[in-house]
């Protein structure tokens, strides 16, 4: 019998040692292969490509979630002069105290970006449901400094509509969007969900957005609470939702009796910043508050509660696995 509640990853894994300094084809397919197997034998229901294919070297604090897709895109200038860093200061579009992600010095355009391929390269490589993640347009358009477009919805839109034209494309059984500027930009909702809704609209199957603190470096880089993103949440037209609860708490869980009763919920109830592994018996006891509070059907994902990057890979495995156990015992499946 298939388990009521599934359990997921929320995209990252950390990058095999064997992988740095080596990044062909042949040694980045076998790394993904790798990834895959250890989430198949981990019994997860719903697995990702680790997103190896967009470690930057040069930036492992992110593991390539803004630069791949910004130095891609036509439009996006990733060389920065010294007035280039004197705007940023003096303009501080990311909200972060970190070096732009690049400029946007004329339209944007998907140039070399090829995510369908990306999609392609893995799909051949694993029988099991597969997930896709995608960097939203909120949060690229939140690092990116703009020196083109009249305001920052008309550069979230039209990044919107680059990865719409991709998705569309993606027959993945999940599409996530990552959107991690957008709990320190309350301000943001109306326009971010017209970009965001404007992607998801694009999704073949299964449509996911995952929300979360910020996990830069292995630390949380915003505050916010979720309260006041309901109403946000709502505008979005998409299937489930992927949140960060295991670091904060879950004291706000019951603010989610407020959400549209169409959208399901993932919550995170593994901290990917502490490498203290969860016990089988915290992660099921976990699941039964969640359940008691939200209702028996409003619950459909358990994952951790961002992606496992900073960690070492034998911390991620057991993590994994503990996931899987805890979900299995509280369904009495042991």
């Amino acid at each position: 019998m298939a388990p009521r509640i599934k359990t997921t990853v929320v995209g990252s894994y950390p990058v095999p040692s064997w992988m740095v300094g080596n990044t062909s084809r042949l040694v980045l397919r076998d790394a993904i292969m790798a990834v895959l197997k250890t989430q198949e034998l981990a019994g997860l229901d719903l697995i990702s490509d680790g997103e190896l294919m967009r470690f930057d070297p040069s930036h492992p604090e992110t593991n390539g979630m803004v630069d791949y897709f910004a130095s891609q895109m036509d439009g996006i200038r990733k060389e920065f002069t010294l007035s280039d860093f004197d705007r940023f200061r003096a303009d501080r579009a990311s909200g972060y105290k970190l070096l732009t992600a690049g400029m946007a010095v004329g339209k944007i355009h998907e140039g070399t970006l090829n995510l369908p391929s990306d999609y392609e390269f893995v799909r051949v490589l694993t029988k099991s449901p597969l997930k896709f993640t995608c960097t939203g347009p909120h949060m690229l358009s939140r690092v990116l400094t703009n020196c083109f477009y009249n305001d920052v919805p008309d550069l979230a839109m039209d990044l919107a509509e680059v990865l719409r034209r991709q998705v569309e494309l993606i027959e993945a059984d999940v599409v996530q969007l990552d959107e991690a500027c957008i709990v320190g930009y309350p301000q943001d909702a109306p326009w971010a969900a017209a970009a965001i809704n404007h992607v998801l609209d694009g999704v073949l199957n299964e449509s996911a957005v995952h929300i979360c603190f910020g996990n830069y470096g292995g630390q949380p880089m915003l505050k916010g609470f979720w309260r006041d993103l309901i109403p946000f949440l709502n505008s979005l037209r998409v299937d489930h939702l992927v949140l960060e609860f295991a670091r904060r708490g879950y004291d706000e869980l019951a603010f989610f009796s407020d959400l549209d009763p169409k959208i399901k919920l993932g919550i995170g109830l593994v901290d990917i910043k502490d490498n203290e592994v969860e016990t089988p018996e915290l992660i099921a006891s976990r699941i039964e508050s969640l359940v008691k509070t939200l209702g028996p059907d409003r619950l459909q994902y358990i994952h951790p509660d961002c992606g496992f990057w900073m960690l070492q890979r034998s911390v991620a495995d057991r993590k994994m696995r503990a996931l899987v156990e805890g979900r299995d015992l509280f369904e009495g499946r042991l």
